[in-house]
């Protein structure tokens, strides 16, 4: 099995010191591994997707713009 070293900061390292009898690496391996799982599905579904990044750049607009106006329709 491999090792990692995480740097954490120094108030979760307080919390997990006071918490010894939890499997601090066994949560930390399966949080990485549910992490992994959807990047691997992500870039399965990319794969298969023909929309080029333009097109994902014009879909990702016109959706901001769909709500906004609906935002801004209950505004005023």
């Amino acid at each position: 099995m491999s090792e990692i070293v995480v740097d954490l900061p120094e108030d979760l390292k307080k919390v997990m010191s006071k918490h010894k009898s939890v499997d601090w690496s066994g949560i930390a391996e399966e949080a990485i591994r549910k992490a992994a799982a959807e990047i691997e599905l992500l870039n399965a579904i990319a794969s298969e997707s023909k929309l080029t990044e333009e097109d994902a750049l014009k879909l990702g607009r016109k959706v901001k713009k769909g709500m906004w106006d609906r935002v801004y329709k209950k505004l005023v």
